[in-house]
Protein backbone atom coordinates (compact mmCIF):
# COMPACT_ATOMS: atom_id res chain seq x y z
CA UNK A 1 0.00 0.00 0.00
CA UNK A 2 1.48 3.39 -0.87
CA UNK A 3 2.46 5.52 2.08
CA UNK A 4 -0.01 8.39 1.26
CA UNK A 5 -2.97 6.02 0.98
CA UNK A 6 -2.09 4.29 4.26
CA UNK A 7 -1.90 7.62 6.07
CA UNK A 8 -5.39 8.63 4.91
CA UNK A 9 -6.96 5.25 5.63
CA UNK A 10 -6.27 5.63 9.35
CA UNK A 11 -5.01 2.08 9.57
CA UNK A 12 -1.30 2.73 9.80
CA UNK A 13 1.35 1.88 7.26
CA UNK A 14 0.40 -1.72 6.65
CA UNK A 15 -1.04 -4.86 8.23
CA UNK A 16 0.56 -8.29 8.15
CA UNK A 17 -1.50 -11.08 9.64
CA UNK A 18 -3.40 -8.65 11.85
CA UNK A 19 -0.31 -6.86 13.21
CA UNK A 20 -0.16 -3.09 12.98
CA UNK A 21 3.25 -1.83 12.06
CA UNK A 22 2.48 1.73 13.22
CA UNK A 23 1.11 1.45 16.82
CA UNK A 24 0.35 5.19 17.06
CA UNK A 25 -2.14 4.82 14.21
CA UNK A 26 -4.00 2.00 16.00
CA UNK A 27 -5.88 4.50 18.19
CA UNK A 28 -7.42 6.41 15.28
CA UNK A 29 -10.11 3.94 14.16
CA UNK A 30 -11.24 3.17 17.71
CA UNK A 31 -11.43 6.45 19.69
CA UNK A 32 -14.45 5.31 21.74
CA UNK A 33 -12.73 2.14 22.90
CA UNK A 34 -9.56 4.07 23.66
CA UNK A 35 -11.52 6.49 25.85
CA UNK A 36 -13.28 3.59 27.54
CA UNK A 37 -9.98 1.91 28.34
CA UNK A 38 -8.60 5.20 29.63
CA UNK A 39 -11.68 5.64 31.85
CA UNK A 40 -11.32 2.20 33.43
CA UNK A 41 -7.58 2.64 33.85
CA UNK A 42 -8.10 5.94 35.71
CA UNK A 43 -11.03 4.97 37.93
CA UNK A 44 -10.54 3.72 41.43
CA UNK A 45 -13.12 1.46 42.99
CA UNK A 46 -12.24 3.13 46.31
CA UNK A 47 -14.32 2.83 49.46
CA UNK A 48 -18.01 1.94 49.48
CA UNK A 49 -20.34 4.81 48.55
CA UNK A 50 -21.60 6.96 51.39
CA UNK A 51 -25.37 6.64 51.93
CA UNK A 52 -27.42 9.64 50.80
CA UNK A 53 -28.18 12.09 53.59
CA UNK A 54 -30.06 15.26 52.85
CA UNK A 55 -28.88 18.37 54.63
CA UNK A 56 -31.63 20.29 56.36
CA UNK A 57 -34.12 17.44 56.61
CA UNK A 58 -36.92 18.51 58.95
CA UNK A 59 -37.89 15.46 60.99
CA UNK A 60 -40.88 17.28 62.52
CA UNK A 61 -42.36 18.05 59.09
CA UNK A 62 -41.67 14.51 57.90
CA UNK A 63 -43.77 13.27 60.80
CA UNK A 64 -46.45 15.98 60.52
CA UNK A 65 -46.87 15.65 56.75
CA UNK A 66 -46.56 11.86 56.65
CA UNK A 67 -43.61 11.89 54.25
CA UNK A 68 -41.78 8.75 53.25
CA UNK A 69 -37.99 8.54 52.78
CA UNK A 70 -38.33 10.33 49.42
CA UNK A 71 -40.34 13.22 50.86
CA UNK A 72 -43.44 11.89 49.10
CA UNK A 73 -46.84 10.53 50.14
CA UNK A 74 -50.00 9.14 48.55
CA UNK A 75 -52.92 11.41 47.71
CA UNK A 76 -56.02 11.13 45.59
CA UNK A 77 -56.32 13.52 42.66
CA UNK A 78 -59.74 14.51 41.36
CA UNK A 79 -60.48 15.96 37.97
CA UNK A 80 -63.73 17.93 37.98
CA UNK A 81 -65.59 17.65 34.70
CA UNK A 82 -68.68 19.37 33.39
CA UNK A 83 -71.72 17.45 34.59
CA UNK A 84 -74.98 16.73 32.75
CA UNK A 85 -77.11 19.23 34.74
CA UNK A 86 -76.02 22.74 33.79
CA UNK A 87 -78.50 25.34 35.06
CA UNK A 88 -79.55 28.07 32.62
CA UNK A 89 -80.60 30.21 35.63
CA UNK A 90 -77.62 32.47 36.37
CA UNK A 91 -78.80 33.22 39.92
CA UNK A 92 -79.07 29.52 40.79
CA UNK A 93 -75.70 28.83 39.11
CA UNK A 94 -74.02 31.62 41.13
CA UNK A 95 -75.51 30.30 44.38
CA UNK A 96 -74.35 26.77 43.56
CA UNK A 97 -70.85 28.07 42.76
CA UNK A 98 -70.70 29.94 46.09
CA UNK A 99 -71.73 26.73 47.95
CA UNK A 100 -69.10 24.77 45.95
CA UNK A 101 -66.37 27.25 47.00
CA UNK A 102 -67.50 27.17 50.65
CA UNK A 103 -67.24 23.37 50.56
CA UNK A 104 -63.71 23.65 49.18
CA UNK A 105 -62.76 25.99 52.04
CA UNK A 106 -64.33 23.62 54.60
CA UNK A 107 -62.40 20.59 53.25
CA UNK A 108 -59.15 22.61 53.17
CA UNK A 109 -59.60 23.79 56.76
CA UNK A 110 -60.27 20.20 57.85
CA UNK A 111 -57.00 19.12 56.20
CA UNK A 112 -58.74 16.85 53.69
CA UNK A 113 -58.04 19.01 50.64
CA UNK A 114 -54.50 20.23 49.95
CA UNK A 115 -54.96 21.76 46.52
CA UNK A 116 -57.92 22.98 44.47
CA UNK A 117 -58.40 25.24 41.52
CA UNK A 118 -60.16 25.75 38.21
CA UNK A 119 -58.76 25.31 34.74
CA UNK A 120 -58.94 28.56 32.82
CA UNK A 121 -59.71 27.30 29.34
CA UNK A 122 -63.49 26.81 29.80
CA UNK A 123 -63.33 23.24 28.47
CA UNK A 124 -65.05 20.11 29.75
CA UNK A 125 -62.29 19.69 32.35
CA UNK A 126 -63.29 22.32 34.91
CA UNK A 127 -60.88 21.95 37.84
CA UNK A 128 -58.66 19.83 40.03
CA UNK A 129 -58.58 18.69 43.66
CA UNK A 130 -55.79 16.93 45.52
CA UNK A 131 -57.17 15.11 48.57
CA UNK A 132 -55.12 14.21 51.61
CA UNK A 133 -56.54 10.70 51.78
CA UNK A 134 -55.05 7.29 51.08
CA UNK A 135 -57.90 5.74 49.07
CA UNK A 136 -60.20 6.63 46.22
CA UNK A 137 -63.14 5.53 48.38
CA UNK A 138 -62.29 8.18 51.01
CA UNK A 139 -62.07 10.83 48.29
CA UNK A 140 -65.39 9.68 46.82
CA UNK A 141 -67.04 10.25 50.20
CA UNK A 142 -65.56 13.77 50.33
CA UNK A 143 -66.71 14.61 46.80
CA UNK A 144 -70.24 13.58 47.76
CA UNK A 145 -70.25 16.59 50.11
CA UNK A 146 -69.79 19.00 47.19
CA UNK A 147 -73.08 20.76 46.31
CA UNK A 148 -72.09 21.02 42.62
CA UNK A 149 -71.45 17.27 42.47
CA UNK A 150 -74.76 16.53 44.21
CA UNK A 151 -76.56 18.84 41.75
CA UNK A 152 -74.88 17.13 38.78
CA UNK A 153 -73.20 20.27 37.43
CA UNK A 154 -69.82 18.66 38.12
CA UNK A 155 -68.66 15.05 38.05
CA UNK A 156 -65.44 13.78 39.60
CA UNK A 157 -62.82 11.51 38.09
CA UNK A 158 -60.63 10.14 40.92
CA UNK A 159 -57.09 8.74 40.72
CA UNK A 160 -54.55 7.61 43.32
CA UNK A 161 -51.50 9.86 43.08
CA UNK A 162 -48.02 9.91 44.64
CA UNK A 163 -46.67 13.42 45.14
CA UNK A 164 -44.56 15.65 47.34
CA UNK A 165 -45.52 15.62 51.01
CA UNK A 166 -44.63 19.31 50.92
CA UNK A 167 -48.08 19.95 49.47
CA UNK A 168 -49.38 19.50 53.00
CA UNK A 169 -47.99 22.96 53.85
CA UNK A 170 -49.60 24.64 50.86
CA UNK A 171 -52.86 25.73 52.53
CA UNK A 172 -50.98 27.38 55.40
CA UNK A 173 -48.81 29.24 52.92
CA UNK A 174 -51.82 30.18 50.81
CA UNK A 175 -53.56 31.79 53.82
CA UNK A 176 -50.62 34.20 54.06
CA UNK A 177 -51.18 35.26 50.45
CA UNK A 178 -54.95 35.66 50.09
CA UNK A 179 -56.58 38.92 51.05
CA UNK A 180 -60.13 37.63 50.59
CA UNK A 181 -61.91 34.30 50.44
CA UNK A 182 -62.99 32.98 47.01
CA UNK A 183 -66.49 32.28 48.37
CA UNK A 184 -67.06 35.97 49.24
Amino acid sequence: MPEDKARWSGLGESRYFGAITNPAAAVKPYPFFSLLLLFFACTDSGPAPVPYTAAGVNEELIEEYGADAYGMKPYVMAFLRTGPNRSPDSTAAAELQRAHLENIERMAEAGDLVLAGPFLDEGELRGIYVFNVATVEEARALTASDPAVRAGTLVMELHSWYGSAGLMGLNELHRTLESRSPSQ
